[in-house]
């Protein structure tokens, strides 16, 4: 045991505040620590890995820095917000810098697009492609804000816990065509395919098919547009130990290599967690930020639940899986952007064997990160960082990942030298793999879908597990599996949404 830990220990019989244990160290279980331990709560956090991020884990290998997942900020006034309710600025601890582009779409006919914040600029490339769709695209942008103050100032960060907050707000749904999905909507402005594609892809980013998830992700789009597309310097990971920062200035605690085996409940309440090491800590308020579904299946007895059964969660709708590649170069690709987009030959089709047949396909579509191009400390000096990310089926797909991954890998270079980085496998100095399998056993994702609850309409706001257990009293979620889903302004806002339920600490008296 070392200092700190000692003097955190001792402390627990001097401090009258309530304590709340935090279940998993994600964006959406900091964010809620933070927001627990500024309203009077002492903060016990609990993670299965040996540092904090969960699906925003940072590894270092062989000098080169990777994140593991979220690579990009969107919406930076959350994280502005959550400093603030600390009483410090977010600009003091992370350096955020601007993107433009956005993205850089190379569609498998070799035709790129530059998606940025510059309106004008899109616009040139548009006309480009389709001028016909000038138009349509001033259209979609519109129709896209009208979604952003719906979805995103209407809906993100409000408790959504009550059928009746589902009813109230059916209406605007309906009048927003919210039964028709991302692609249906983009298609009524965008004739050119290789638009759609441009302008309906955003929702893969939070494990959602644009032929199937419900219209209202195209606020993304609006979203993009208003506050830009940002990276932090120093890599996400920078992000995560900010946050840690301010969890640890409340009086907060983080143990890691600390997994939970059980959520102990009594009489419909919760009443602490059992640790896989024996240990049981005491509490009435637990917050899961683990995979909703995991949380439900594998971390309550079943006695304990009935809306979440085994049965519902095995009939239930999962996003896809990720295959993703970290790998550092010897010497740059300068001609590279930070975020690309490598499109394959086909585009609902792929999709459809993802989301609906489960089956790996011939051929894939994939996520190139850069982020040397923005920050070159994140690989020794001359190299660069990278890593290439397929959406794949999850493990309900018949493969064998372990044996298969290191073909898979091989595709995945062989069609980067072929379009992007050419004389790539020569030049390759270090190398991970994370496979569905890795998100299921590391990261504990059931059936190692990377963003849990597909987030089609059936499966959104009401219908999602609620971010106050409909099960057990004092227990509550935050993170991708919950209202209002996956992506860091979702998962940072479920911590927006459990604040307005959980009550204020009754501190005890000396």
């Amino acid at each position: 045991m070392n200092i700190a830990e000692s003097a955190f220990l001792s402390s627990e019989t001097t401090d009258p505040r309530p304590r709340a244990l935090v279940i998993g160290t994600g964006f959406g279980g900091l964010a809620a620590a933070i927001r627990l331990g500024a309203k009077g709560y002492r903060v016990h956090m609990l993670e299965k890995l040996d540092a904090p991020g969960g699906r925003a884990y940072v590894y270092h290998q062989d000098g080169f820095t990777f994140d593991a997942g979220p690579t990009i900020v969107t919406a930076p006034f959350l994280l502005e917000e959550l400093w603030a309710i600390c009483g410090k600025r977010f600009a003091d601890d992370v350096e955020l810098k601007p993107m433009d582009p956005f993205f850089r779409l190379r569609f498998d006919d070799g035709r790129t697009f530059d998606y940025s914040g510059d309106k004008a600029r899109n616009i040139e490339q548009i006309k480009s492609y389709s001028e016909a769709d000038v138009e349509g695209y001033e259209r979609y942008l519109k129709a896209s804000e009208d979604r952003y103050k719906v979805g995103f100032e209407g809906l993100v960060d409000k408790p959504f816990d009550s059928l009746l907050a589902l009813i109230k707000f059916m209406p605007q749904l309906i009048r927003l065509r919210a039964d028709r999905s991302v692609y249906k909507l983009v298609s009524r402005y965008i004739r050119d395919p290789q638009l759609r594609m441009t302008m309906s892809f955003h929702p893969l980013l939070i494990g959602g098919n644009p032929f199937s998830v419900t219209s209202v992700y195209t606020l993304i789009s609006f979203l993009e547009q208003r506050f830009g597309v940002w990276s932090a310097m120093g890599g996400t990971g920078s992000i995560v130990k900010g946050m840690t920062g301010l969890i640890e200035g409340l009086g907060g605690k983080i143990e890691c290599n600390a997994e939970v085996e059980e959520i102990l409940v009594d009489q419909g309440a919760v009443r602490g967690v059992r640790l896989a090491d024996g240990r049981t800590l005491h509490s009435d308020l637990v917050v899961s930020n683990a995979d909703a579904a995991w949380t439900y299946r594998h971390l309550i007895k079943a006695e304990h639940r009935k809306r979440w059964t085994d049965r519902k969660i095995d009939r239930s709708h999962f996003s896809n899986g990720l295959f993703v590649w970290y790998f550092g170069t010897e010497g740059k690709y300068p001609d590279v952007a930070h975020h690309s987009v490598i499109l394959g030959p086909r585009y609902k089709g792929l999709l459809d064997d993802i989301f609906k047949r489960k089956v790996l396909a011939d051929d894939f579509s994939l996520y190139l990160h850069r982020p040397t191009e923005t920050d070159p400390s994140l690989a020794p000096e001359g190299c660069d960082t990278f890593y290439a990310l397929a959406p794949v089926p999850h493990l309900d797909a018949d493969v064998d990942w372990p044996t298969y991954a290191e073909t898979f890998k091989d595709r995945i270079c062989q069609r980067l030298e072929e379009t992007m980085l050419p004389g790539l496998r020569e030049r390759i100095v270090t190398s991970r793999l994370l496979t569905p399998q890795d998100f299921q056993d590391r990261l504990n994702s059931v059936k190692g879908a990377a963003f849990g609850y597909e987030p089609r309409i059936t499966q959104s706001a009401w219908f999602r597990p609620h971010n106050c257990s409909e099960d057990i009293k004092g227990l509550y979620l935050v993170g991708a599996g919950t209202h209002p889903g996956a992506g860091m302004p979702a998962v940072i806002s479920s911590a927006k949404v459990i604040d307005q339920l959980v009550p204020a600490p009754v501190t005890k008296r000396a």
